[in-house]
């Protein structure tokens, strides 16, 4: 019986493919989790840059931790000319701050204020089709449930944030914050990890009185990967995975 091939989707993350047999599986939703400064955005943004740089895929960055306008700065560091792409219609980046502190938002795309979870489900919905998007990245699902004020109902917002996603036919990375990964505590509310089909945890570790980081794939669906922690760095091209530097 010959094993059911499945698509890959390349990360564009120099390391990571070898991990898990060349890429995430088309059409999936990942979960990136770690605690603040464990390098989440660069990770998410890289995905989505990559993607129309290199892969030809049109990506959807959905920002509700920090402006626009920051966001395309702090790519720009790495290199990463996010305009020129936006400007092809092959990068769109949806601006989820500025209403929520009250401010009108000079992007193409922005939330509304007071937009209930179906009301922000469709708009991106509709970016997703604008751009014929392949890739979407939401930064961040803790984000997500203070702005709708949906904290206390966060498994119904993530259960329907999945349908959705599963119907659009992206590859999906969500990220969420993990307060304390050591203590098995991987995100913020306890279910995020739930609902996607794969989990990559990104940390720090003590090593010799410095702070070292590492990468650690928890769950990926029709995909045999590692449990191991591998080293990765954020170089000025972004992010490095180094997968034959097993060391901790």
């Amino acid at each position: 019986m010959s094993r059911h091939t499945v698509e890959r989707v390349k990360t564009g993350i120099p390391g990571l493919d070898d991990l898990i047999e060349g890429g995430f599986p088309r059409g999936t939703t990942v979960l990136v989790t770690g605690p603040t400064g464990s390098g989440k955005t660069t990770f998410v943004a890289q995905f989505v840059y990559k993607g129309a740089e290199l892969y030809d895929e049109p990506g959807v960055i959905v920002t509700l931790e920090e402006r626009a306008q920051d966001l395309r700065r702090e790519m720009m560091n790495f290199g990463w000319d996010v305009k020129k792409y936006e400007e092809e219609g092959k990068i769109a980046i949806i601006d989820g701050v500025s209403s929520a502190v009250g401010l009108p938002s000079e992007e193409r795309f922005a939330l509304e204020e007071g937009l209930n979870i179906e009301g922000f489900l469709r708009y991106v919905y509709r970016v997703v089709k604008t751009i014929n998007a392949r890739r979407l990245v939401v930064d961040s699902i803790p984000s997500i449930a203070i702005r709708l004020r949906e904290e206390h109902n966060i498994r119904e917002v993530l259960l329907k944030l999945n349908t959705i996603l599963l119907e659009m036919g992206v590859t999906t990375i969500l990220t969420t914050e993990a307060e304390d990964p050591k203590r098995g505590k991987l995100s913020r509310y306890g279910v995020e990890e739930y609902v996607a089909r794969g989990v990559i945890l990104l940390d720090f570790i003590e090593k010799d009185v410095e702070l070292k980081r590492y990468l650690l794939i928890r769950k990926m669906r029709e995909t045999r990967h590692s449990m191991k922690k591998y080293p990765f760095e954020i170089t000025e091209d972004g992010v490095v995975v180094y997968p034959s530097g097993e060391i901790y």
